[in-house]
């Protein structure tokens, strides 16, 4: 059985492309570059399931089409109408922090050099110009730039991102009001 921390999520199928099982996927992480990966998983109802790629090209630098072993036909494409697209994080153990899509980094702990712990990583914020790691402390959200510059360290074993942020971004120390 596949659990969640084994995968990260790299996308979504869309909707079925022509009439051979072709899915039109939109995709958060271009890792099919930069793997040697020849499935992906899908999370169909709460479960994670592997599909073997039979083949797939790139439409643009977020979408591609995608054709799955044994999905021949746009009804059997259709079930994965709106499916989020899970990778193998096994796959990716030797990549570079550089290489890894912000996505990736979801389930992973995080710490800064200066003021130690500050919680996990529980989602990504890409809605605002700059991509935020939303991290959760004691039922607390923070939000800390996704900067490569802030991380000197990562622990893909440990799951733990170390991050160096600059002073006064993070206010940890709460001030009592007079």
């Amino acid at each position: 059985m596949i659990r969640k921390e084994e995968v990260y999520k790299i996308g979504l199928f869309n909707k079925p492309h022509g009439i051979h099982g072709e899915l039109s996927f939109t995709f958060t992480d271009d890792i099919l570059d930069r793997a040697d990966c020849d499935y992906l998983i899908c999370q169909l109802d709460g479960i994670f399931v592997p599909f073997f790629i039979e083949e797939y090209r790139f439409r643009s630098d977020s979408t591609a089409l995608i054709k799955l072993e044994g999905i021949d036909s746009t009804e059997r494409a259709r079930m994965f109408t709106n499916v989020e697209v899970y990778f193998p994080a096994r796959f990716v153990e030797e990549a570079t922090p550089g290489d890894l899509s912000w996505d990736f980094f979801v389930g992973f702990r995080m710490e800064d050099v200066q003021h130690g712990a500050l919680g996990e990583i529980v989602d990504v914020d890409t809605t605002t110009v700059n991509t935020l790691f939303v991290v959760e402390k004691d039922g607390e959200e923070l939000l800390v730039p996704a900067q490569e510059a802030f991380i000197v360290g990562v622990d893909q074993e440990q799951k733990l991102v170390t991050v160096d942020l600059p002073e006064g971004l993070l206010s940890l120390d709460e001030v009592e009001e007079v």
